[in-house]
């Protein structure tokens, strides 16, 4: 039996949100792969909560184009037991968000620590030491709260910061520096103040996203309590 009256209305806002849903799946993919490629070149290194992110959005984005699927069709066939599954595999991705929301959190504490440690190899690893001078020549930014830092550094000589450290940077620029030539700041808080900056903008992107599951699972409800009156009705 088709819905009728209001139902008619929510279901057509239903295949709205559902058609912002694939939108929404198919940009966290992409921010997902993006994320994935940058971390790729960072100096986060195993199982830790900032290198499973990309996964994790992926996954999300992958699984919320499925469940947009399961939505869709539930609502074009007026099916209880496919909106019921839609509603509370929304309420599974939101919870998932969360989770990552938090990962995130605790991925921005770590840095800090996580880049000290770099900091020790940067002598003994090449990889590491092109990894740290592009984020301070990038960041303009030289040691971890200080350029100071780099002289706790054993392997380091004395009065010497990396090349990238300069403002002007040259070979052997960093030996025996003028301080007024390199750049003082630390890169954890550059990095911290440009996250800072752009955090604004990736919290009012989930919050649009939250918003408009939120609104789904309350019309998919809707839709599902119709659908039943209408069984019984039958």
């Amino acid at each position: 039996m088709a819905v009728e009256g209001g139902m008619k209305c929510v279901k057509f806002l239903l295949y709205v949100l559902l058609l912002a849903f694939c939108a929404c799946a198919v940009g966290l993919i992409a921010v997902g792969v993006g994320a994935q490629l940058v971390l790729s070149q960072t100096i986060i290194q195993g199982a830790t909560p900032g290198s499973l992110l990309p996964v994790v959005i992926i996954a999300v984005g992958v699984f919320l184009f499925l469940v947009a699927f399961v939505g869709c069709c539930g609502a074009c066939k007026e099916n209880y037991c496919l909106m019921i599954t839609f509603a509370i595999f929304l309420s599974l991705i939101m919870l998932v968000e969360v989770a990552a929301a938090i990962a995130g959190y605790v991925f921005r504490d770590k840095f800090n620590n996580n880049f000290r440690q770099q900091m020790e190899n940067y002598p003994k690893n090449n990889h590491t030491a092109s990894i740290l001078d592009r984020m301070q020549a990038d960041f303009k930014c030289c040691g971890a709260a200080n350029y100071t830092d780099w002289e706790k550094i054993p392997s380091m000589s004395k009065n010497r910061v990396p090349d990238s450290c300069c403002i002007n940077v040259t070979v052997g620029c960093g030996i025996n520096f003028n301080e007024k030539a390199i750049h003082k700041e630390g890169c954890v808080e550059k990095i911290g103040g440009w996250l800072r900056k752009n955090v604004l903008v990736v919290a009012a992107a989930a919050l649009g996203i939250a918003f408009v599951e939120v609104l789904g699972i309350v019309f998919a409800c809707c839709l599902v309590k119709s659908i039943r009156s209408g069984y019984e009705v039958m």
